[in-house]
């Protein structure tokens, strides 16, 4: 759930942090997950993306649409396959101090929908372009 969804009056959009405007509520894989169940989450869940951690919380990567789709094409079976075979290494990642302005940055410069948050590189939650704009929106009291 995020923060901005308890605002209660409004306040400046440039001082959300990503603190405020992550989901935590994090679906995740292992690297030993595979490639089907990977693509059943996302599918059913309506993700774009998964990221992979270890047994410990440690961010190792994520597995995107995009890798996902590779594998298809590429004649894979995804039943046979593991996270750590198709996800994509060094995730662009983002940590909870960052403002709103900064990530928006990020999203526009990289391409990028959604995006890891870390904190000493374990992941602690989500954040989706669709989160700036809700906590954007929700701050300025554009509805309630």
């Amino acid at each position: 759930m995020r923060q901005t969804e308890f605002f209660m009056k409004s306040c400046d959009p440039k001082t959300l942090t990503v603190g405020q405007l992550m989901q935590d509520a994090i679906t995740q894989c292992t690297t030993r997950t595979d490639a089907a169940t990977i693509a059943h989450l996302m599918t059913h869940r309506n993700f774009g993306s998964l990221p992979v951690v270890e047994d410990d919380g440690m961010l190792v990567g994520i597995v995107t649409e995009y890798d996902l789709l590779q594998a298809m094409i590429d004649g894979r079976d995804l039943r046979k396959i593991m996270a750590t075979e198709i996800m994509s290494i060094h995730p662009v990642t983002v940590t909870e101090d960052q403002t709103l302005a900064q990530v928006a940055d990020l999203f526009q410069d990289r391409y990028v929908t959604r995006v890891p948050v870390v904190r000493n590189k374990k992941l602690v939650g989500i954040l989706a372009r669709r989160d700036l704009l809700f906590g954007y929106m929700k701050a300025s009291q554009y509805w309630s």
